[in-house]
């Protein structure tokens, strides 16, 4: 069971609520077990392997891949922006698997209104603490205490883009089923399935940590019928580029690039309602 470390005795009250929202049990020494644990210090939460980990996983929305992506990734042209049909009407979406927040911080970059679903505790909590360290004011108690305990050291432009990211620590099947028709504009879906071991790049260190926790999604499928009941405009739904599309049902269309493809099935255009 992944455990959360702590042995600043200045966060004990912030980690022990962080553990009872996200029912992780609490430790003050690292576990000397070779599993993979989150370790909370005040400048953010990381998942690592053990007390010293250069590979750590960390959710950071102000600087890395996510800001360069945002500043430098092409903007409405992306793959994703057309796949969500980004127009002149900026649509609400629903990321039914928000993972590490990557796509979601796009969308949001991009102005869209963005509920962002995590069912799994320990991809909740270091997405929540990404959101937090980067200024999100929705999120709950605990991370509303450690917030205000650091400084937010972060530029107006991504303190604003993570205000459009509204994160929810629950199933997509769960979330759906509580929605009702055409409810919101878009339904975005990116389902992790197993690595597929004929690809020659290798699998990053963080995606190996990420895999290692949470497995894969063996019920994606289930949900493509229920979030095109909630989709006003469209579902989309990012694949692997030569994986068979979710649950058989051939998309509308779809936008295939060198690695992933993104398969749109189409109710409406996207415009205001």
């Amino acid at each position: 069971m992944t455990a959360l470390v702590c042995n600043d005795h200045s966060l004990d009250a912030i980690a022990a609520a962080l553990c009872e929202h996200y029912g992780l049990a609490i430790k003050q020494q690292w576990p000397d077990d070779g599993e993979y644990h989150l370790s909370l210090t005040l400048q953010g939460l990381s998942l690592q392997q053990q007390a010293a980990d250069k590979s750590a996983v960390t959710v950071d929305f102000c600087a890395g891949a996510n800001a360069h992506r945002r500043r430098f990734g092409g903007g409405k042209g992306q793959d994703i922006a057309k796949a969500i049909g980004i127009g002149r009407y900026v649509p609400s979406v629903a990321d039914l698997t928000a993972g590490l927040g990557r796509d979601a911080f796009v969308l949001a970059s991009l102005g869209c209104q963005v509920t962002a679903l995590e069912r799994h505790p320990v991809v909740a909590a270091l997405l929540s603490d990404g959101l937090s360290r980067a200024g999100n004011r929705h999120l709950p108690a605990p991370w509303q205490a450690l917030q205000a305990l650091r400084p937010v050291l972060v530029d107006d432009e991504t303190r604003n883009v993570v205000q459009r990211i509204q994160l929810q620590h629950i199933g997509a099947k769960d979330w759906l089923q509580q929605q009702p028709d055409n409810s919101v504009d878009v339904i975005y879906l990116d389902p992790m399935f197993a690595h597929d071991g004929r690809q020659k790049a290798q699998v990053k260190k963080d995606m190996q940590a990420f895999r290692h926790v949470v497995g894969q999604d063996d019920d994606a499928d289930e949900l493509l019928h229920e979030a095109l009941r909630v989709a006003r405009c469209r579902c989309a739904v990012k694949r692997a580029r030569k994986a068979p599309p979710l649950a058989g049902q051939a998309p509308t269309y779809a936008l295939t690039g060198k690695a992933n493809r993104f398969d749109v099935y189409a109710k409406a255009k996207v415009e205001a309602p």
